[in-house]
């Protein structure tokens, strides 16, 4: 069993309850737009990260974390991109990829829109965890959590950050 924060579009923010949220995980997912190496240097200390960059992450960023990346959570197969689009509307750099073999587990930001929706004719779970940093047109900051076990998703809880500051 494995308990994950997921966290997308911090744009280089810092925010303690990150660190207070992602207590009780495990791991921690950034889909990108990292924002800063300090970033991902305070998440990696805190648990183990799983990255990718994004659109606005600099050449450091993009040389440690992919563009994409596949892996095994449990008895989950998890694809993880910045840019990914949603179910029956997925981005082109990423479509022909998902089609040709699904995952279980698709994990996107970019959009800074919050969507966790299950894709019933690819049989996989999309989550978008929304935006988690303050740079953006988003009202809402937030994250997210999971459990996943074997083969099952539990527990899934979306986390708003209260206070956003434009």
């Amino acid at each position: 069993m494995k308990r994950i924060g997921i966290i997308s579009d911090t744009h280089g923010y810092w925010d303690e309850r990150y660190r207070y949220y992602f207590e009780p995980c495990d791991e921690i997912w950034h889909a990108g737009d990292i924002g800063t190496m300090e970033i991902a240097e305070k998440l990696a200390a805190f648990r183990t990260l799983r990255a990718v960059h994004g659109n606005i992450d600099t050449e450091d960023i993009r040389r440690k974390y992919p563009e994409r990346l596949r892996w095994k959570c449990e008895d989950v197969d998890v694809l993880m991109t910045h840019i990914g689009g949603y179910p029956g509307n997925y981005d082109a750099r990423i479509r022909s990829q998902i089609y040709a073999s699904p995952p279980q587990l698709f994990i996107a930001g970019h959009s800074h829109i919050l969507k966790i929706k299950y894709d019933r004719t690819l049989n996989l779970l999309h989550i978008n965890p929304g935006a988690a940093g303050i740079s953006g047109w988003h009202k809402d900051r937030t994250l997210v959590r999971l459990t996943i076990e074997h083969n099952k998703f539990t527990d899934c809880e979306v986390i708003t950050l209260e206070d956003i500051k434009h």
